[in-house]
């Protein structure tokens, strides 16, 4: 859809001149805003995590009907991404950015008052619709203000909550569990909520909506029923024990197909929901498959080490949360060194980089025991939050880099399906690998300390191959500053001390 005037999204962004390492000019409120409401929605998905057995008890229900508290979330974002491109255009990023927020806190504040676990997986889906709103939005108001040039420094920004929220969010509930009531783990996004929503109607820029045509409802119906029916398929891997199962291969191959028919129909149509011919460019394709992998990487395996922890070494919520905080301290430092790698190595390199520090963090879990020393798994966690840290983000660069203004729009939806998507499979596939392996083990510490770490070689297996697609990112990163800067011209010498990268090159 060709946008006829500049939305909110779309900002005219300021050049690039701001501090090095630091944001350009402008665009701080806006991250201030984005960031805050990052951190809201990515904290409650993690934080819920560690309260399902307190809900089961609570609400007397079992095991398998309690996963649908975080089942119903991750089907309505499923459902809801999609469409934000098409609604922040058509309503304003700044109007539906506080809508998404308004109503991710309704329905935070219904789930803390649900009576039955019906009343909470309904609360969650309406938490969901707003939650998966909230990330894309922002990052299509920071790409629009920035520029695609400056996105390596935005980036890194946006990437601290992203990477910090798995990290600190079990140990948050960890301490809401033991000192008040699981009511207030949805209570507690009530009050960011506020202040998200005070500060985006101060911070955030006023854009005219934009005059776009009606709504794909076909292109929504596949593209969103795909997504959910994906997303249900792999939620439904665990419960079922494995692959093949007729419900999971039902629901993923379903889904699959209703994918396959949008992508097939939105090469034909003039204005489709989502436009896929974005992944015609060789550095979009490279990033996006990349961002793909490493969510893959990275969200799959943050549900083993708690496991580990309060399984084997029966630690508290809130000793398990302190225990895995090093990855959180590696992961800022790595942010805070990512803008500016990604701007002298540019995004494929620094992404690759990233790839082989997490390898080489994963190594010693590849490797548990019954009694590990902490002094060796902290340290650990801490070089491989660093190399997430550093791979993580940078695929996202490279794929703004290459757009124009008016594209931003199309492409973040689809990278936060892509993130998404990918870390579910990552969830599925490890989880049955536990399993498996956890009912051949028994019940003593050491047999089960055995089972996680051959799963860990799972992980570092799937983070070698997420890693594989940085290579084809540095290789599309260098062909396209090549085509940029043109040949050289021959008869015209070079004057002494000239040489350097070409001023028309992306950075």
């Amino acid at each position: 859809m060709t946008p006829h005037r500049n939305s909110s999204a779309q900002t005219p962004g300021p050049t690039p001149g701001g501090r090095a390492g630091g944001l350009p000019p402008g665009v701080a409120p806006v991250a201030t805003v984005v960031i805050l409401g990052a951190v809201m929605t990515l904290l409650d998905s993690t934080i819920v995590n560690v309260a399902l057995r307190t809900l089961g008890l609570d609400l007397h229900a079992s095991v398998s009907d309690v996963q649908w508290v975080v089942t119903a979330y991750l089907l309505a974002v499923a459902a809801a991404i999609p469409c934000t491109g098409w609604l922040a255009r058509r309503l304003g990023a700044r109007r539906m950015y506080l809508a998404a927020v308004v109503a991710f806190t309704v329905g935070s504040a219904l789930c803390g008052l649900s009576q039955s676990l019906g009343q909470l997986v309904a609360a969650r889906a309406l938490q969901g619709v707003g939650g998966g709103m909230v990330l894309p939005i922002g990052q299509m108001m920071l790409a629009g203000r920035a520029g695609p040039k400056n996105m390596a420094r935005v980036m890194s920004v946006i990437g601290v909550p992203i990477v910090l929220a798995p990290v600190f969010g079990p140990t948050l509930g960890g301490l809401l569990l033991d000192y008040a009531d699981w009511r207030w783990i949805f209570y507690v996004n009530v009050p960011i909520c506020v202040a998200v929503v005070a500060l985006g109607l101060r911070l955030l820029p006023r854009g005219e909506p934009e005059r776009v045509g009606r709504l794909d409802l076909s292109g929504l119906l596949t593209v969103a029923g795909g997504m959910v029916a994906v997303t249900y398929g792999l939620a439904e891997v665990g419960a079922t024990g494995g692959w093949t199962s007729p419900t999971v291969l039902g629901w993923i191959s379903g889904g699959v197909l209703l994918l396959v028919v949008h992508v097939l129909r939105a090469l034909r149509v003039a204005h489709p929901l989502l436009d896929v011919r974005l992944y015609r460019g060789k550095v979009f394709g490279a990033a996006s498959l990349s961002t793909f992998s490493i969510g893959a990487a990275l969200y799959g395996s943050m549900i083993l080490l708690p496991l580990y922890y309060q399984t084997v070494r029966h630690e508290s919520p809130v000793a398990t949360g302190l225990l895995i905080a090093p990855s959180g301290i590696g992961a800022a430092v790595a942010n805070g060194l990512t803008g500016r790698l990604t701007e002298r190595l540019g995004s494929g390199r620094t992404a690759m980089i990233g790839g082989l520090v997490t390898m080489a963090g994963t190594v010693p879990f590849a490797l548990l025991g019954a009694d590990s020393p902490y002094t060796l798994l902290c340290p650990a966690m801490a070089l491989r939050g660093f190399g997430v840290g550093l791979a993580m983000m940078p695929a996202m660069t490279a794929a703004y880099a290459t757009l124009s203004r008016e594209k931003i729009a199309d492409a973040t939806p689809q990278l936060s399906v892509l993130r998404q998507v990918g870390g579910s499979v990552g969830i599925a596939l490890f989880t049955v690998v536990l399993k498996t392996r956890l009912d051949a083990a028994g019940h003593d510490p050491a047999s089960s300390a055995h089972a996680f770490g051959t799963t860990w070689w799972w992980v570092l297996a799937v983070t070698g191959i997420a890693t594989l697609p940085t290579l084809l990112l540095a290789r599309s990163e260098q062909r396209a500053k090549a085509s940029a800067a043109g040949p050289a011209p021959a008869a015209v010498p070079e004057p002494a001390g000239a040489s350097g990268p070409p001023t028309g090159a992306p950075q």
